[in-house]
């Protein structure tokens, strides 16, 4: 039988331990230096005689008992097996999106605790630390009052046929008020629900994974009636504004977003962060983070539905330029860090 190192591995160092993590196995394992030497043997496929004869200072029995153990830990396949079909797929059509999207494959299939397990069983999955704030303040910021949401009511069939991504828009400014409605029907706090295990929960008009909500967002006025230009984070329960940087443009807006020049022409842009240790606390496990993912997206779809209603042009990119938007809104992109940009303006008179 022949024998290949697995092509879905990822080596880093942990305290002072070498750990290579089998991706599309799951498995994770310490080895030593020497086990770099072995597998460079095996980058393509081979004998465990071959190996035997190539390492000559080794007896054979040993270099047999290496090529089990590395096979029982993922770190080398066996031919015509299951794993080295697998292995073969995705080093080919995943190709394009390796190795960052190793995290796709490593976090399936993750372990959960069943719902109906008893409230000490949940409790004790959690940190003995409290959970982080659901809401971030600007600390020192003037808050600026928003006019109170009137949500205007609509077909709902209407808006989801008329809902599309514009990129043309026009110079008129958008009224306060909308993006004020805005804010307060996509991110602000609708209510609460008291939990046994995790205590009050608040709750949104887009569902969140364990209602732990780690979105955030902040505002760029370009033209807001009423409201001068500048990034301002948004309080989901006083419903307020406060400014982080009144530095802004449309060059600066359009730099945000992959330099697409329509950002710029847009009169504000919604910029979607995630506080990740308000999931993190709850969900130990990396899949959560696909959560993160999703409840942006919901976000998103939410934010373009009600923009509809409100006769606006809503867009969203996902073409980011991460570190300059964490720069300019003050974040440390680990702990915060920067998701999806949507924005609004109002449609260009005959732009598709």
């Amino acid at each position: 039988m022949r024998f290949k190192r697995a092509g879905t591995l990822v080596v880093y160092w942990q305290d002072e331990q070498l750990v290579f993590h089998n991706y599309a196995q799951r498995s994770t394992v310490q080895a030593s230096f020497v086990t770099m030497e072995i597998l460079n043997f095996f980058n393509d496929w081979q004998t465990t005689e071959a190996a035997a004869a190539f390492f000559d200072g080794y007896s054979a029995a040993s270099i047999a008992g290496a090529v089990a153990e590395l096979l029982d830990g993922g770190l080398l396949i066996a031919e015509a097996t299951p794993a080295a079909l697998q292995d073969q797929a995705i080093g080919r059509d995943w190709a394009p999106w390796l190795p960052e999207a190793s995290f796709h494959f490593s976090s399936k299939d993750a372990a959960y605790v069943h719902r109906d397990s008893p409230p000490e069983l949940k409790q004790s999955s959690l940190p003995i630390t409290p959970p982080p704030p659901f809401f971030k303040s600007i600390a020192g910021a003037t808050a600026i009052a928003l006019p109170t949401p009137a949500m205007p009511l609509q077909d709902f069939g209407e808006v989801l046929l008329r809902r599309r991504t514009h990129r043309k828009f026009s110079a008129q400014a958008v009224a306060l008020a909308d993006i004020a409605q805005l804010l307060s029907m996509v991110w602000g706090v609708k209510g609460y629900i008291d939990t046994p295990t995790f205590g009050k929960l608040p709750l949104k008009t887009s569902p969140s994974g364990g209602a732990r909500h780690p979105g955030e967002v902040y505002l760029m006025a370009l033209r807001v009636e009423g409201l001068a230009p500048g990034i301002y984070h948004y309080h989901p329960v006083d419903h307020t504004l406060s400014l982080v940087n009144g530095q802004v443009s449309p060059e600066r807006a359009a730099s945000y977003c992959a330099d697409q020049r329509y950002v710029g022409d847009a009169a504000a842009l919604f910029l979607m962060t995630a506080m990740f240790p308000r999931t993190m606390w709850k969900y130990h496990k990396p899949r959560a983070y696909r959560v993160v993912l999703l409840d942006t997206g919901h976000l998103g779809q939410t934010f373009c539905l009600l923009a509809t209603a409100l006769g606006l042009a809503p867009f969203g990119t996902a073409a980011l330029k991460d570190t300059l938007i964490e720069h300019d809104l003050g974040i440390d992109g680990v702990n915060e860090s920067a998701m999806y940009v949507t924005g609004v303006g109002h449609r260009r008179t005959n732009a598709a």
